[in-house]
């Protein structure tokens, strides 16, 4: 059986470049898509509430 050489790009497609030149990855987001449960809102949030600012604000929170 075959050694794989360094340069071999087998389930990496830049395995051949050296990593100054490789792309680099994407940061995953940290936001997820809430739907307020107040108001029905649907949007992007990172934080742990599900409730929308307008509808946290009149709840006092």
């Amino acid at each position: 059986m075959a050694k794989e050489s360094p340069g071999c790009s087998c389930g990496d497609p830049w395995g051949y470049l050296p990593p100054e030149l490789r792309p680099k990855q994407k940061k995953a987001s940290s936001l997820r898509e809430a739907r307020c449960p107040g108001c029905g809102k649907l949007f992007w949030t990172n934080r742990e509430t599900d409730y929308c600012f307008d509808c946290e604000k009149r709840q006092g929170g």
